[in-house]
């Protein structure tokens, strides 16, 4: 009985030793990531609504927001809100392609991290095809920098179809655009049926709304279909066609934006849908989020 006691305690022992080791090596693989982001494991697009589906495109590991930049977000970095509709927990909007560039380096020096971008604003911009872009700064990127910045179109349809968790949804977390989104017919008092009519949404009082209260995606980002449209890195290319250039395009007349707003129709709300807007211009519907390689 007492050998069987020893032995039991001998055991004891050594579970203590190494149980924490075996917790560190299946951990080992997990990446946590900065607060108020997810880990978004990289691969190929397995979503076949995807407009990159089957075209061999990888994506790699990412950080991106859980949450558009709000107005709170952008207030505490760059100390001025130039949204029309305010409210701390509303996404920021009324802001440019520059602007959201600008918020990403004066982030990542306000928290010690390596800007992603160079800006330089003395020099024209020879990849922007823009006669109406007064500003066309000049950005390129420090490589390797662990500092924030846009997504590109690909990693941003990539994490908001859910990326090696997809479900095959239309929209960004569900097949029904009402659980997923505020586009022009559910952002206001009431509920909109008919045909799109700016008049019409401007008497239902519809407005962009805080962010987070729709459901998730597969990997817990919200607000990726509907509330405001969101500027990616990308240049648009090819205005002939409305499909993603796999490899990208490095140069253009407009930036993209993705994911509707609470003024589009729901057919914007598709990760798959593609827009364009000019980099100068800014919109009440028009925000970001922002993202961080691994």
């Amino acid at each position: 009985m007492a050998y069987k006691f020893s032995e039991q305690l001998q055991m004891s022992r050594l579970l203590i030793i190494f149980l924490p080791a075996i917790m560190f090596v299946a951990g080992a693989g997990a990446q946590p990531a900065p607060d108020g982001f997810v880990f978004v494991k990289g691969g190929t697009f397995i979503n076949t609504n995807s407009s990159y589906y089957g075209k061999g495109v990888t994506v790699s590991s990412f950080y991106i927001g859980k949450y558009d930049v709000t107005e709170k977000d952008w207030v505490e970095v760059m100390t001025n809100n130039p949204s029309k509709f305010k409210g701390d927990s509303l996404p920021v909007e009324m802001v440019n392609w520059y602007d959201c560039i600008q918020y990403c380096v004066q982030r990542s020096l306000k928290e010690n991290l390596k800007p992603y971008y160079n800006i330089d604003q003395n020099k024209k911009d020879p990849n922007n095809t823009n006669d109406l872009d007064n500003i066309k700064w000049t950005v390129t990127i420090n490589a390797g920098a662990n500092g924030y910045r846009l997504p590109t179109e690909a990693e941003w349809e990539y994490a908001a179809e859910g990326g090696q968790f997809s479900k095959n949804y239309v929209y960004c977390g569900g097949n029904d655009v009402n659980e997923v989104a505020w586009y022009w017919r559910n952002a206001g008092d009431h509920y909109l049926t008919g045909f799109w009519a700016w008049h019409v949404i401007e008497m239902n009082y519809d407005r962009p709304k805080r962010v987070g209260g729709k459901k998730p995606n597969e990997l817990g980002l919200y607000d990726m279909s509907g509330n405001v449209r969101e500027f990616c890195w990308d240049w648009y290319g090819d205005l002939k066609s409305n499909v993603a250039d796999p490899q990208g395009s490095d140069r253009g007349y407009f930036r993209v934006w993705k994911g509707g707003g609470w003024i589009g129709d729901a057919f914007c709300c598709a990760p798959s849908f593609r827009g364009q807007y000019e980099p100068y211009n800014k919109a009440p519907d028009q925000g970001f989020r922002v993202c961080r390689s691994e």
